[in-house]
């Protein structure tokens, strides 16, 4: 049976959700604290995470010492040391290798982008789903587990 546009842009929602919950997750586990919001994005062959609030404390009072590049360089260090896992976490969701990543914090808004970059385009669900959460549906692609977010989101992204 030959899955409809309704039922393909369903199939992408789900697993823009799915990878924006088990990142969330793999902050928290990972960090100790995870981000507040998060949001997944499928375009092309890449793939953008964009997660919100999710500074630990002591990278917080780091910051207010001045220490931007301290704070910069030591989550650059932690998510190097993490990409294999991410990577393969990113890999078994989505049933496509991921030929790099990287992943950049900000500062003032507190945002973390991890992007990663697949072997082959997105496939038409997906393409779609992310279409969908820009223009009609700005839900779509966000953490849905309130259990893995440190706190429920008060605005979509």
């Amino acid at each position: 049976m030959t899955e409809n546009v309704e039922e393909r842009a369903e199939r992408g929602r789900g697993l823009l959700a799915r990878i924006s919950n088990e990142m969330v997750r793999a902050q928290k586990k990972f960090f100790g604290k995870g981000p507040t919001q998060a949001k997944s994005y499928l375009l092309d062959d890449m793939l953008f995470i964009v997660m919100r609030g999710g500074m630990t404390t002591a990278e917080k009072t780091m910051l207010e010492f001045g220490q931007r590049d301290q704070v910069r360089q030591f989550r650059q260090l932690f998510e190097n040391e993490m990409s294999e896992r991410l990577t393969d976490m990113v890999q078994e969701l989505t049933g496509r290798k991921v030929l790099t990543s990287q992943s950049q914090v900000m500062f003032d808004p507190d945002i973390v982008v991890e992007m990663f970059v697949f072997d082959a385009q997105a496939d038409k669900a997906h393409r779609a789903a992310t279409a969908a959460g820009q223009t009609r549906d700005e839900s779509i692609g966000e953490a849905t587990d309130e259990d893995a977010l440190d706190e429920p989101s008060v605005s979509g992204q």
